[in-house]
């Protein structure tokens, strides 16, 4: 499926450019491969990677977004077509986001949906822990879980269920190192940091979360509505508020999930990882096109839609709940849906 197909060019002084319909990369003067634009969803370039002005308007004019990461990951631009979807849906929107209950009200089911994916794997790992002191800190971080989920039926306040969000996510970071069962000395994770990570386990998580971002963001820009203008998170220039939001619940179950997959099976080691300075710890070149090659893998993996019932490729999913979105927004359902994890 077209929407699964995003291409990664991580080759430092690759040029890629328009060849008739296809999409030519070169290197050193010299084609390395061509690829059908009808192939492709998104290309996404990280580092010194370099672009001809036709093929930018060649992935506009074919709906295919082009991303531009810094080598270790950062976010710096986006390149698309004009917008899609109508007017109604988007006026709609900004309507909702300016309204107190209208931003409550899904900013309650994106957050109520990260800590239940995130209770899913506290409780899974201590289930099958064979460390008990670990066991016993999982299911005490897992009850903890639970009462900040109970605690936002109800909640009217966006600032409250940020507040929320903000002391769950620190319960989850608190017991993390325990989901890590190999290559303990080399990844231990002291807190949640970004901008820099300053470790190494913090560095996959960071990286992991900027490539979902912006899956989800081609998702929301796909179906129509604005990746700007969100419920949970503040409006900011150049923020893409709404695609934080919705990528809230993919986070544990996409993203998490994955890291640790990386580690324990031992896919990436302390030495794929380099630091740069005050402390800041990036990927080194090989070991992301590794970690690149594992997020397409793990896209293609087929699950079962826990609201639709029906078997999808885990890369489809953004599309489905920004199409679930919409329709809210539009009025044809009552409720979001989130995606809850079983």
């Amino acid at each position: 499926m077209k929407l699964l197909n995003t291409l990664f060019i991580t080759t430092q002084g690759a040029y890629l450019h328009k060849e008739g319909e296809t999409v030519a990369v070169k290197v050193e003067g010299k084609e390395q491969a061509r690829f059908p634009i009808h192939n492709l969803n998104g290309i996404v370039c990280l580092g010194n990677v370099t672009c001809s002005p036709f093929l930018m308007g060649f992935c506009a004019e074919n709906q295919v977004g082009l991303c531009f990461l810094t080598q270790h990951g950062r976010f710096l631009a986006r390149v698309s077509g004009g917008v899609n979807g109508n007017v109604l849906l988007r006026r709609q929107q900004y309507r909702l986001a300016d309204s107190d209950e209208g931003c409550a009200s899904f900013a309650r089911m994106f957050v109520a949906a990260k800590i239940a994916n995130a209770r899913v794997i506290l409780l899974r790992a201590a289930r099958e822990h064979d460390n008990q002191g670990a066991r016993q800190g999982l299911a005490m971080a897992s009850n903890e879980l639970s009462n900040f989920q109970r605690s936002l039926k109800g909640m009217a306040e966006v600032d409250s269920i940020r507040g929320i969000e903000g002391s769950a996510a620190v319960c989850y970071f608190d017991v993390f190192n325990h989901l890590i069962l190999k290559q303990k000395e080399d990844f231990e994770m002291r807190g949640r940091n970004r901008r820099p990570p300053l470790d190494k386990v913090n560095a996959l998580l960071s990286f992991m979360y900027t490539l979902l971002a912006h899956e989800v963001e081609s998702a929301l820009e796909t179906v129509g509505l604005d990746p700007c203008v969100g419920f949970l998170h503040k409006d900011r220039p150049g923020r893409k508020s709404l695609a934080l939001d919705l990528m809230e619940e993919f986070r544990p179950f996409f993203a998490d999930r994955l890291v640790l997959t990386l580690i324990n099976r031992q896919q990436i080691q302390g030495k794929d990882f380099e630091d740069h300075g005050q402390g800041a710890v990036y990927l080194k070149d090989d070991p992301r096109r590794e970690v690149l090659k594992a997020w397409q893998n793990r896209k293609q993996e087929e699950i079962e839609h826990p609201f639709l019932g029906e078997k999808m490729p885990l890369g489809l999913l953004p599309f489905v709940q920004a199409r679930l979105l919409a329709r809210v927004i539009r009025g044809e359902m009552e409720a979001y849906p989130p995606f809850l994890w079983r």
